[in-house]
């Protein structure tokens, strides 16, 4: 009843009901703006605290990760197989077995000549610079040949440093390598659970909570499900299809190293904004060493018009509006991730924030003494 206040929200009347706090002599904007900044170092301070812990235990946590990103794509089959009469596990073990061969068919035809050819794309790379450098000295701008030769010398020194340190910081030493193998084994094997008991799974997580509290907990469960399969099967398509369109184009423009730059491209979609610019700026410096600038154009017009069409007819078709991301929180997400965590970060920051995005508004809006709505919204879910 609208009238009858025994229904009203106790938590809402316990914040009608605490006063301004008044210091004396002191303007309130200012107190209120004082216990708004602690709250904000508080609320900073956990969150480092977390992120500090979790980058220790990394060599678990990222293949947790990674196993619920590829879970999403494997799951659906695995499913459907089960509808049609096969137990769990013989299902999981098909669309598993099925995964890893398809995998080890893409590395065995693609990755030997794309390796064969990387030392090459690198020099025409620095050669298309080189010869952008020599545009910018003869142009309109007031630039000398030092300032140009020094900003190449910089960033190709910078890109070997950073080759340098992933190699060193990451492939070797016995522990370390050891630690990827572990980790990689660690991933396969949480995949195959993942698929397999990933609901008896989750069922168990949920019962930590407080009763009050499952449907919430549920709810955001299922919303993260679905934006990271929404996600990966967006960007799996988006890439192939970024890679495949590519690489027609550069083969019809007559431009070498076709194939090392599909891949670039395909991999450079699981960087969302800054990976399509850096794959389409390596294409096109190719194409203005071996084909000319005309050629080097047509190339930047090509990659163009892939990547609108991809931004507005095919990521919304395939994705829809489950991942709903502005450009700049896309960009803001990828640059801090890359800053906290390299590469590893700059590849997790998107889903991360696109499951904050979705969960935030449930816990937000989900309260323990009314979860109906929760409730229903489960319902529809199932």
């Amino acid at each position: 009843m609208a009238g009858d206040t025994t229904l009203a929200d106790p938590v809402r009347e316990r914040e009608e009901e605490v006063p301004p706090r008044r210091v004396p002599g002191v303007p309130r904007a200012l107190v209120s703006l004082s216990e708004l900044s602690w709250r904000v170092l508080v609320c900073a301070a956990a969150i480092a605290l977390l992120a500090y812990l979790l980058w220790q235990v990394r060599f678990v946590m990222l293949p947790i990760f990674l196993a619920l990103l590829v879970a999403t794509l494997l799951a659906p089959p695995a499913r459907a197989l089960e509808r049609r009469g096969l137990a769990p596990l013989a299902a999981t073990t098909v669309v598993f077995v099925a995964g890893l061969a398809l995998l080890a068919a893409a590395v065995t035809l693609i990755v030997p000549p794309v390796v064969d050819e990387l030392d090459e794309l690198g020099r025409q790379v620095r050669a298309g610079a080189d010869r952008v450098g020599d545009y910018l000295v003869s142009g309109p701008f007031d630039l000398s040949r030092g300032q140009i030769q020094d900003a190449i010398d910089n960033a190709a020194e910078r890109l070997g440093d950073s080759g340098g340190a992933v190699a060193s910081g990451v492939l070797s030493g016995a522990l370390l390598i050891g630690q990827l193998v572990g980790g990689l084994l660690l991933t396969a094997v949480l995949v195959f659970f993942f698929v397999k008991d990933g609901a008896s799974l989750w069922r168990w997580v949920v019962r930590l909570f407080p009763a009050a509290r499952r449907d919430t907990v549920r709810l955001v469960g299922t919303s993260s499900w679905q934006i990271l399969g929404a996600y990966v099967r967006g960007v799996a398509i988006v890439a192939t299809v970024d890679a495949v369109l590519i690489g027609i184009a550069l083969t019809i423009i007559g431009v070498p190293l076709v194939l090392p730059l599909a891949v670039l491209t395909f991999l450079a979609a699981f960087f969302p904004l800054i990976g399509a610019v850096l794959a389409g700026l390596a294409a096109a410096l190719v194409a203005l060493v071996t084909q000319g600038l005309v050629a080097a154009l047509i190339v930047v017009a090509a990659v163009t018009v892939i990547q609108q069409l991809e931004g507005d007819l095919l990521y919304p078709l395939v994705v829809g509006r489950t991942v709903q991301l502005h450009p700049v929180a896309i960009l803001l997400a990828v640059a801090t991730g890359a800053v906290v965590a390299g590469l590893i970060g700059a590849i997790v920051a998107v889903p991360l924030v696109a499951v904050l995005s979705a969960a935030i508004p449930i816990l937000r809006t989900a309260r323990a003494p009314r979860v109906e709505r929760v409730s229903a919204v489960l319902r529809d879910d199932r």
